[in-house]
């Protein structure tokens, strides 16, 4: 069993740094570049070659799997709801200064990345949690599988495989132009 984890290309909002959550927003010049770039680095692996490909329904992820499987021997891919980005709700679409503005002191209170799971009307990390979770006993049962995704996705579903520790998880980096090898109970790194 072995799972390649990739993050949706750079969007619109990203590049403004704006909090997408479920909302969407197109994928910029560089995101498609770096989509691009991802597909030549799976054609480096062979034993990917056939491997299905699973995406978020989000655009962002869709766009993305789109182009990685223009460039494979199977052009088609599914999509699960449960790999969609975490809800923030009424915070979804907003800049960092709006959330704060709604919610005074969110970040201080619950740190860098905790604060995902404390909008009013947003999902709670447990939710998102059990989902991810039975995403990923799903693909563990599958010899190989290659996952479009989202940054905090990414996270989680790096942190619940390698068994790490709720706030590690959580400060993951997640890059765009990276490829995430989870095998044999350890996550690679694979740069694109």
């Amino acid at each position: 069993m072995s799972l390649l984890l990739i993050r949706h290309g750079e969007t619109q909002w990203n590049a403004q740094r704006r909090y997408q959550g479920q909302l969407d927003s197109a994928l910029t010049e560089r995101g498609i570049a770096q989509a691009h770039a991802i597909a030549r680095r799976l054609a480096e692996i062979p034993e990917f070659d056939s491997a299905p490909v699973v995406a978020s329904p989000l655009g962002r992820a869709r766009q993305t799997a789109e182009i990685i499987c223009a460039n494979r021997k199977s052009t088609s891919f599914e999509t699960d709801d449960r790999l969609r980005e975490i809800s923030l709700g009424s915070w979804d679409g907003l800049y960092r200064d709006e959330i704060e503005a709604r919610s005074s002191g969110i970040f201080e209170t619950h740190g860098p990345y905790e604060w995902y799971f404390h909008s009013t009307d947003g999902e709670r990390y447990d939710a998102f949690h059990a989902r991810l979770s039975a995403f990923l006993e799903d693909a563990l049962a599958r010899p190989k599988l290659i996952i479009v995704a989202h940054g905090v996705v990414s996270r989680v579903l790096r942190g619940l495989y390698a068994g790490m520790p709720r706030e590690a998880a959580l400060s993951l980096p997640v890059p765009q132009d990276s490829i995430f090898r989870l095998s044999h109970g350890q996550v690679e790194t694979l740069p694109v």
